[in-house]
């Protein structure tokens, strides 16, 4: 068992996004089965096209962001529910003056990433 406050962590920049960083929760070594990420995305960020070898599961903490998941664009916004299938062509871009932030659960199984775009 663990508790830990999100602000003792440390939020790094995603190489892939613009303006995008990403925050370990609770990491592939303290969960048996899933790992936790907080992902920010400020206001005029995006992370491109990609898939993922692992589905993802995310819950919408703040701002709102268009999501292009397969072939589908949504606009997600706080409270939201999202899931993304392992392998689906996704994006994220942010559409409010405020960050866009979700959390993401991943299984603990090897993640090949390829960007698209």
């Amino acid at each position: 068992m663990s508790v830990k406050h999100f602000q003792d962590l440390p939020l790094e920049p995603v190489a892939a996004g613009e303006k995008t960083s990403k925050q370990v929760l609770i990491s592939s070594e303290e969960g048996p089965n899933f790992a936790m990420r907080r992902f920010v995305i400020e206001a005029g960020g995006f992370m491109p096209l990609h898939t993922n070898s692992v589905e993802h599961e995310q819950f919408c903490i703040g701002g709102e962001a268009e999501v292009v998941i397969g072939e589908e664009l949504v606009t997600v916004k706080k409270n939201d529910v999202v899931f993304i299938p392992a392998n689906v062509p996704h994006s994220y871009r942010t559409t409010s003056s405020e960050a866009f932030e979700f959390l993401c659960l991943v299984p603990n199984q090897e993640d090949v990433i390829d960007i698209k775009e």
